[in-house]
């Protein structure tokens, strides 16, 4: 069943830019347990059209905040064909109202969250620079151009998308954090709230991976692989 003998019903939380879906994805090559992403999920019922997805799609087409009893009832749908599984839950619960209805389901185990400064995911969610052009697209951290905001082949400006604008990531951190510091509250007054600190994804992972070890079986064909 589990390390403990149970299935394990954990939340992953972090911001946008902190390597959440790099550690998710390493989290379910390592153990036994089902990544549920709230996006992804969102993506196939409004591709698939069901009476959710169609539902949700207005919302975000008028560029409005899906509501939370729409996103329970998505979450806790698919919930409901992995009750043999081992889960970890990815950008949902987001908010408050959405906890409080997923305990009424669910008794969550584990709720890991990576805090990563600010500064660091600022950096590395305003690092992206574009040649419009041609759409190449440079990182000022991994494959920098040669010369500062300078297209390595023409000599012609970059531009950064609205997207990596710092202006933009402020916004989305700032929106984030004001949305989820309740919640992480509340996993933290149930004694569920575990918080791995760092500016690199890879040496948070090894701390979540040890203490994964303790809670969910690895997966078989994997066990020998190191994290």
């Amino acid at each position: 069943m589990g390390a403990s003998g149970r299935l394990l019903r954990a939340v992953i939380m972090g911001a946008p830019g902190s390597g959440k879906g790099t550690v998710s994805s390493r989290i379910t090559k390592h153990f036994e347990l089902k990544h549920l992403s709230s996006g992804d999920l969102l993506r196939q019922n409004m591709l698939q059209g069901t009476e959710i997805g169609v539902l949700a799609k207005t919302f975000i087409d008028q560029g409005k905040l899906i509501p939370d009893d729409v996103m329970t009832r998505l979450a806790l749908h698919e919930l409901k064909n992995l009750t043999q599984c081992s889960w970890l839950l990815d950008g949902f619960p987001r908010t408050l109202p959405q906890a409080e209805a997923l305990d009424r389901v669910y008794q969550i185990d584990t709720v890991i969250n990576l805090n990563v400064p600010f500064e660091v995911i600022k950096l590395r969610l305003t690092a992206r620079w574009i040649h419009p052009a041609s759409g190449r697209v440079y990182n000022i951290e991994f494959n920098p151009p040669k010369t500062v905001g300078i297209d390595d082949l023409t000599g012609e400006p970059l531009i950064q998308r609205e997207d990596d604008k710092p202006e933009t990531v402020i916004k989305r951190l700032k929106a984030y954090e004001a949305q989820t510091e309740p919640v992480l509250q509340y996993y933290q007054k149930k004694g569920v709230l575990e918080t791995f600190s760092g500016t690199e994804t890879n040496k948070i992972w090894p701390h979540v991976y040890s203490f994964l070890q303790m809670k969910v079986p690895e997966t078989i064909q994997k066990a020998s692989v190191t994290p």
